[in-house]
């Protein structure tokens, strides 16, 4: 993860915006009193990892997910033909 003083970011905001944004890679900006700098990360990933703790947050569905995981590694699967259901694969 890459540092950058907070001067440094604002004099340059347009340029690590859009890094961050593109590289999908997040920014520490760092503050003179350490507990004032802040992390940038492009909204996609924010959102993901909004759903990835929402997701491991969710008791019950970890234990469905686990359950699963067992049956497979237990040989307990079958394959199963999907039907068209009228779904475009592009979407």
């Amino acid at each position: 993860m890459d540092t950058i003083s907070a001067k440094n970011f604002q004099q340059n905001f347009d340029v690590y915006m859009r890094q961050v944004a593109e590289k999908t890679k997040p920014l520490v900006v760092t503050a003179q009193n350490p507990d004032h700098s802040v992390v940038l990360m492009s909204k996609r990933d924010f959102d993901a990892n909004e759903e990835t703790m929402y997701l491991l947050s969710n008791s019950e569905l970890m234990a469905r997910i686990k359950h699963g995981d067992a049956q497979v590694a237990a040989g307990k699967t079958k394959r199963h033909q999907l039907r068209n259901l009228g779904i475009d694969a592009d979407m």
